[in-house]
């Protein structure tokens, strides 16, 4: 294929402005998918990500266009649009030249569409401004196109106007890709390099990378070697693109996307930002590849079967391949036993890791509290990185605790600030400042501590805006704050799983909370059962379960009182020789309520 008919893009934007709706249209106008394989949310091939009607998984689709009697390669690779997802979208804009961004015509610019369009702009893209949804009768494009204006500088004539929905604009929309998308640079005679920016495993075939072919050429029979491993050969046996499914070709070239399967069998070695090499004769010089994603939310995931920590091993390894931005490493709980604490980008992020583990490969897991990272700085001057708040040192030994803080930005109708301002206090954080984006919108500056937005800051954001806000972060700092490692106890023994690292102000309240949840999920059992909350060696709050009795004075018809007296006593005796022996079967539910105090 020539390369001047080549156009790689992306399409960005907010979460439900469409993205996936457009990718449905151009697919359809360029005839890529017979009618019988037509679907909505084509490219949305997970169970999940049809369900939750939200993107996950970037997919990349090869269509063919003909315009001015030239038939064109369109390589297209969807992005998700949540602020959880934003690596895939990174990942996706590596691999383009172009970017289509989307803007709903009733909502108009939100906080994830300035983020994504960052993203793009920072990659040197060229962007095509799109209005969709102006069939909505709330609908107020030429509003919204001073908005896009205003943002992007570009003239209100070049911002084009479609409704995916109904195909309105989608010709004009392809003609635009066309002509202002740059075909990719590249020297086809040069040794090859190419960018794995996806990795797919065959339980036949192996890892199976996706690749943007930067220069050279990609054939059957080549061997080739990875940057990261550039002692291992492999030879490729089949070359292909990506259009749903796997299309075989005898060439891919430079500025192509494609897959290639070599038989690599060793997951870890398609790592994903590697270059892939010409083994015979390697180029000097590495692509850049992906700067490493930082964690921002951690949890521990365990099997509630023992025997399956094996396969949640390997689970974790191959689902790592898939998703980039996940990290994990081998833990041990005393509750909960053998399990493995891992990293996610949001809350958002750990949900479906762990549903996806349970779907794709029949795990039945128990996720801990999410929590952050925090540095334990000592009084000897030096400083340790806890992921695990059970791992927190304590004693006069710790000199402070820090924790991350985010710069948040919630773009809301002006109606709501005052709900979003008491919100942002409730939660720890600190104004930073507010600009009006028009007559009704405005967009807030907040830090907020990390650890008091994983859990419900997004739900309760919504609400009190009725579903107007959105929001998005990026990581600022760690900061000191005056915070407690908070254990619960039970008769006595602290629970690990239910450690957690919180503000002083309010321990107490989330003690009683938890406290009082676990008493109505534990069963009572024969013997008393002591649920407290502790800081270090002073509790803050206590609550008990009764124990079971067995009316053992049924057996006495009246007589003396001492005969009632002396059984009783010896049941007190067993009772409390059952204590100190019994242990408390805490359920799975307990773990789980623990995500939903409210």
């Amino acid at each position: 294929m020539r390369r001047d008919l080549v156009r790689n893009f992306c399409i960005v934007a907010h979460i439900d402005h469409g993205k996936s709706t457009i990718a449905d249209r151009l697919i359809e106008l360029t005839g890529t998918l017979d009618e019988r394989r037509m679907r909505a949310q084509v490219l949305d091939t997970m169970d999940l990500e049809r369900e939750r009607g939200i993107t996950i998984k970037l997919n990349a689709v090869r269509m063919n266009y003909t315009s001015n009697g030239e038939t064109y390669e369109l390589n297209l690779i969807d992005t998700p649009g949540h602020v959880d997802f934003t690596y895939e979208v990174s990942r996706s804009l590596n691999a383009c030249e172009g970017a289509v961004l989307v803007v709903d015509a009733s909502q108009g610019i939100e906080a994830q569409t300035v983020s994504n369009l960052f993203l793009a702009l920072d990659a040197g893209l060229e962007i095509i401004p799109v209005l969709n949804k102006i069939d909505l009768p709330a609908a107020e494009p030429d509003r919204r196109s001073q908005e896009i204006h205003e943002l992007l500088g570009v003239a209100e004539s070049e911002i084009l106007r479609v409704s995916a929905k109904e195909g309105t604009g989608m010709a004009e929309l392809l003609e635009a890709i066309v002509a202002r998308v740059p075909p990719p640079s590249g020297d086809v005679d040069a040794p090859l390099r190419a960018l794995i920016f996806d990795t797919y495993y065959d339980r036949y075939r192996g890892a199976i990378p996706s690749v943007r072919v930067v220069d050279g050429r990609m054939k059957k029979g080549l061997e080739i070697a990875f940057g990261s491993h550039p002692n291992e050969r492999y030879e490729i046996a089949e070359v292909g693109y990506l259009q749903l499914d796997q299309q075989r070709t005898e060439l891919l070239e430079a500025g192509e996307v494609g897959y290639f399967v070599a038989n690599i069998r060793g997951v870890s070695e398609t790592r994903v930002g590697d270059t892939v090499l010409d083994a015979n004769n390697r180029a000097a010089e590495m692509l850049p590849g992906y700067r490493d994603i930082h964690s921002m939310v951690f949890a521990g995931l365990y099997p509630t079967d023992a025997n399956q920590y094996e396969e949640l091993r390997d689970a974790l390894e191959k689902l790592q391949l898939n998703d980039a931005s996940l990290h994990y490493e081998p833990e041990t709980s005393v509750a909960l036993g053998f399990g493995f604490r891992c990293g996610f980008l949001g809350l958002l992020h750990m949900d479906i890791v762990q549903e996806r583990l349970e779907r794709e490969f029949d795990l039945d897991l128990i996720t801990t509290v999410p929590n952050v990272e925090y540095h334990v700085h000592m009084t000897d001057g030096t400083t340790t990185i806890i992921e695990n708040p059970s791992k927190v040192p304590t004693g006069s030994g710790v000199d402070r605790l820090e924790e991350p803080y985010v710069r948040a930005r919630i773009t809301v109708p002006t109606d709501y600030i005052g709900a979003i301002m008491k919100l942002g206090q409730e939660r720890r954080g600190e104004y930073e400042g507010m600009h009006y984006l028009d007559t009704t919108r405005v967009q807030l500056e907040w830090d907020f501590p990390l650890g008091e937005i994983i859990l419900d800051f997004y739900d309760k954001l919504k609400t009190v805006s009725r579903g107007y806000a959105a929001m998005d972060y990026e990581f600022a700092e760690y900061r000191k704050s005056d915070l407690v490692k908070l254990d619960m106890l039970i008769n006595g023994d602290p629970i690990d799983a239910f450690s957690v690292i919180i503000h002083r102000d309010k321990a107490y309240d989330w003690g009683r909370k938890i406290a009082s949840k676990l008493k109505e999920l534990i069963p009572r059992q024969l013997f008393e059962v002591i649920i407290q909350a502790s800081i270090g060696s002073k509790v803050i709050a206590r609550t008990t379960i009764r124990p079971l009795r067995k009316q053992v004075t049924a057996k006495c018809y009246g007589g003396d009182v001492t005969r009632k007296r002396k059984l009783l006593e010896k049941q007190k005796e067993g009772k409390k020789r059952m204590k100190q022996v019994g242990t408390v079967e805490i359920p799975q539910e307990a773990f789980l309520a623990v995500l939903q105090v409210e």
